[in-house]
């Protein structure tokens, strides 16, 4: 459930309700919003049978949630959630580009996917340093240093870096040169991992997993706000289906159906979805259509010669020609972006 606080309580009212809630042994995470503050409340919510908590001066009213996704359920925080980086927004008006290359393989590739995707309006330079790949004999990623040579990249373009982990045991590494961890599709029910994430504070992008319904992936969104780290982006990237034209199905309505639910920011992955490069750009567009708030496309210098996903990676031109298409229709959709940065 959450508590609506009563417009104009005082700092000694609005402790007495937390005062109230923890002595119980429940959890209070807060939602400031700019017309009403909201206590959300984690737990047995049975132990407060009893207790004064509607008689108290600081308490507007209390409203339950039904959903099983407390504090990702919009109903927690219905404004939305935008969050704040260095020259961009996410979640709001602004739409964000994140794009590279699905692995960093070496420092002249990266740097020069940097210096494209900057030139093209990207925010975000992305690049796997730690592969998970189906096959143990498939390239693995170059770690630690793959993730140097991102940071140096995006550094020299000024831009943000975002890479995904497997393990929480390289969290700590990684967390010295991005600016976001990405959760893919194979760690999103890895519940250990979530918290881990969400005890770091760091901002995360969680992908759905390939047989997640959107009511599980919010539940896999929970484990990282539940440990108060409210820094989430949930990530559509195709489920799997009977459908073997694509690499997997992407799920578009599960855009507008996630803007109803939650208020956390929503992106779309067409590449992994799509598993083509020539379907990577039309799926964007419908993307953008539907109200994502951003994308994370993969983009080589050359796609034909990557040491990982070859098919459905995009070259600098058409990654270029595809953000000026955003930008035409961006402002038709409600939304803004700059090609050009």
């Amino acid at each position: 459930m959450v508590i609506v606080v009563r417009p104009g309580a005082t700092k000694a009212e609005v402790r007495e309700i937390v005062d109230l809630i923890e002595s119980k042994g429940l959890k209070t995470h807060f939602s400031e919003g700019t017309q009403v503050t909201i206590i959300g409340v984690v737990g047995d919510k049975t132990l407060l049978v009893g207790t004064p908590l509607e008689a108290l001066s600081g308490v507007d009213k209390i409203v339950p949630i039904a959903e099983s996704y407390k504090l990702a359920s919009r109903t927690f925080r219905p404004e939305g959630t935008v969050l704040e980086f260095p020259g961009c927004r996410v979640g709001g008006k602004e739409l964000v580009m994140m794009a590279g290359p699905c692995a960093v393989e070496s420092e002249a590739q990266i740097m020069a996917s940097a210096k494209a995707v900057k030139a093209s309006g990207a925010k975000f330079l992305r690049g796997g340093a730690y592969k998970p790949r189906t096959s143990p004999y498939a390239f693995q990623g170059l770690e630690t240093e793959g993730l140097k040579l991102m940071r140096q990249a995006a550094d020299a373009y000024r831009l943000l870096v975002i890479s995904e982990i497997t393990s929480e045991n390289d969290l700590a590494e990684a967390a010295r040169y991005v600016d976001m961890v990405q959760i893919g599709a194979r760690n999103a029910q890895n519940f250990r991992l979530l918290r881990e994430v969400g005890r770091s504070g760091l901002p995360v992008l969680l992908k759905r997993g390939i047989a997640e319904t959107i009511e599980e992936w919010l539940q896999s969104s929970e484990y990282v706000l539940s440990e108060g780290n409210y820094k989430v982006i949930l990530c559509e990237r195709g489920i799997r289906t009977f459908e073997t034209a694509t690499r997997s199905t992407l799920d578009i309505a599960a855009v507008p159906v996630l803007k109803a639910r939650t208020h956390l920011p929503v992106f779309v992955d067409p590449s992994h979805a799509a598993g083509r490069a020539a379907y990577v750009a039309p799926l964007s567009k419908a993307s953008v259509a539907a109200g994502a708030d951003g994308l994370i496309v993969e983009v080589h210098p050359e796609p034909k010669k990557a040491l990982s996903d070859a098919a459905q990676q995009i070259t600098f031109e058409e990654f270029d020609q595809l953000c000026r298409d955003i930008a035409g229709m961006a402002p038709i959709c409600g939304r803004e972006f700059r090609h050009g940065g």
